[in-house]
């Protein structure tokens, strides 16, 4: 008797599916698109797995340059290679960078507007918001990594601390932290 047969998970359909979907990505977000991108690659278009969003992410946050820029290239190429990495950092870069430089040249007409100041802390609120919702979320994915969340908290909790009250730089707190957390995991895994 043979196992029933795994669905295949949901993928880009093509390059120009791929360079639209990061677009529509890229475009949602504003000071951060880490909860869009979430909600969208593993909620809505199912193109990720929660894990494998978590692993990724990990990944492209230690890679040099912006976080969901390098998420997006190794989507990309995960499913069409080079030309799917190129695909998607288009669609991340392209249309947002239009829409940047229009709005400097609006900003730079209209910045000692108070309404101006008052909108920009809005949004930074209400990005702050999205991320830690985001943060929330991917919890679940905790409560089956070999590390059990009374290291995983306590680490996140230090990391914290390091970086908005020790003001240690990032690249500093990623590393001790980061390998203390690898260590610990190593060490869990062992049988």
């Amino acid at each position: 008797m043979s196992a029933p047969p795994v669905p295949e998970r949901p993928r880009p359909t093509s390059l120009t599916d791929l360079f639209i979907s990061f677009t529509v990505l890229a475009l949602q977000g504003f000071g951060g698109v880490l909860a869009v991108v979430q909600r969208e690659l593993v909620e809505r278009k199912r193109w990720l797995s929660q894990e494998e969003f978590v692993e990724e992410w990990a990944v492209a946050q230690i890679m040099p340059g912006p976080n969901v820029v390098n998420l997006s290239m190794m989507i990309g190429g995960r499913y069409f290679g080079l030309p799917g990495a190129m695909a998607a950092l288009a669609g991340m870069l392209t249309v947002p960078l239009l829409l940047v430089l229009l709005l400097a040249l609006l900003h730079s007409h209209f910045a000692s507007h108070p309404g101006v100041a008052g909108a920009l802390r809005g949004m930074a609120a209400v990005s702050a918001g999205m991320i830690a919702a985001t943060g929330l979320k991917l919890t679940a994915a905790l409560r089956r990594h070999p590390l059990p969340l009374t290291w995983s908290l306590p680490i996140a909790a230090l990391g914290v601390v390091c970086v908005v009250v020790l003001h240690w730089p990032l690249i500093y707190t990623l590393l001790l932290l980061g390998g203390l957390g690898c260590w610990l995991t190593y060490r869990n895994m062992r049988p």
